[in-house]
């Protein structure tokens, strides 16, 4: 079997990537093992063609124009003549994107192309109670209109997806996403008490200024807390920086207590387990998610997440079971779910060890890795 995953977020050294690069980076090389052929084929964040190999996965960054804002064309015909390339030379049996990575893309006879939905325009429109953007609905439903299967990582993203697009009776599979449960164990680390950990982009939907507003609610009951954010800066159409908001507006509301609230920029992909392992608690109070990744990634390792309630979040937490839950648009109510974990430490204990037995069962990489191959051999057979 040979699987082309659309994607440009591959992750480069040097060059920040989001979620769907930490799945690709999981999934692609459990693929390779299993014996699978997996090609990657994207735009390259620099002017220039690519090639290297990671593990077996082949990946090739294109170059291409972008002529008179064009550039989507042009890149999409790029990636469709690379691919076409491939598949003359070792003939592709799938070819996978997000939501809109097949509205411009040529079809090859006999290979069969599966969209995986990882939250796309339609998705966040509504969930950020925003009007749906002309230009980019049409190229998600035309998108949808090409490919021959779905496969959704969370039922939330499946039935919230399905209102505003059709599958078009077509075979739609749930598969999570992958969690590398080697990767992220439990480690001999040294926790720092009262300390609070955020890991992702430093951004609204993100939750970041709702939980730095609950930080004087935590403060009161316990003195020495600190919150240690870590992620990629995000920037407004004008340029500018969230952080910089957040450090020019919000923190000065909270006068001496800012001094333990400690901004430590985008940290690599292979440092992400020892951030969380210092964490005496996990919080990510999104706004929204398709299903998230950090969350049970630092379940995988032993530790109490404050996950939020919205969106798939009832999907990977069972409240005061295997974590917590919170409202992300409620400062006080993400302090009393942070309060409680710092005051209840044996029952702590129980749920960071129910959270790892549930990552084992529900994200295991070996375990979502066959779930995958299944289905794609079930699409090539019909």
């Amino acid at each position: 079997m040979h699987i082309c995953i659309i994607t440009h977020e591959y992750p480069k050294p040097g060059f920040v990537h989001g979620g769907i690069g930490s799945f690709v980076k999981t999934l692609a090389p459990k693929l390779i093992q299993n014996g699978v052929k997996v090609t990657i084929v994207g735009l390259n964040y620099e002017n220039e063609y690519e090639y290297v190999e990671d593990r077996g996965v082949k990946i090739y960054r294109l170059n291409y124009k972008n002529i008179n804002k064009l550039g989507w064309y042009f890149g999409a015909k790029a990636t469709s003549q690379k691919i076409a390339e491939i598949h003359k030379n070792d003939p592709i049996d799938v070819v996978e994107a997000s939501e809109l990575g097949l509205f411009c893309i040529d079809k090859i006879k006999n290979i069969k192309y599966v969209i995986r939905l990882h939250g796309g325009h339609h998705f966040f429109a509504e969930s950020e109670n925003r009007k749906i953007n002309f230009w980019k609905g049409f190229q998600e439903k035309r998108s949808f209109k090409k490919a021959d299967a779905f496969i959704p990582v969370s039922n939330y993203v499946k039935i919230h997806t399905n209102k505003f697009l059709s599958f078009n009776n077509k075979p739609v599979e749930l598969i999570n996403y992958p969690i590398d449960i080697d990767f992220f164990s439990p480690k001999n680390a040294v926790v720092k008490k009262h300390s609070i950990v955020f890991v992702g982009s430093v951004c609204e939907k993100k939750g970041v200024r709702q939980l730095i507003q609950s930080f004087p609610y935590i403060k009161k009951q316990f003195p020495d807390a600190t919150l240690e954010i870590y992620g990629r800066e995000w920037f407004y159409p004008d340029g500018t920086s969230y952080t910089t908001m957040l450090t020019e507006v919000e923190l000065p509301k909270l006068g001496e207590l800012s001094k333990d609230i400690y901004f430590h920029g985008l940290v690599d992909y292979d440092k992400i387990p020892e951030k969380y392992a210092m964490a005496h608690v996990c919080v990510f109070p999104s706004h929204m998610e398709t299903q998230g990744l950090v969350a049970p990634e630092a379940m995988a390792m032993k530790k109490v997440v404050v996950f939020t309630k919205e969106g798939p979040g009832p999907e990977t937490i069972a409240e005061y079971e295997t974590g917590l839950l919170c409202d992300p648009f409620n400062p006080k109510d993400i302090a009393e779910k942070i309060n409680w974990v710092f005051s209840n430490e044996a029952k702590a204990i129980e749920i960071e060890n129910n959270a790892r037995t549930f990552v084992l069962e529900k994200f295991s990489a070996d375990k979502i890795t066959k779930k995958n191959i299944d289905f794609f051999n079930s699409l090539i057979k019909n």
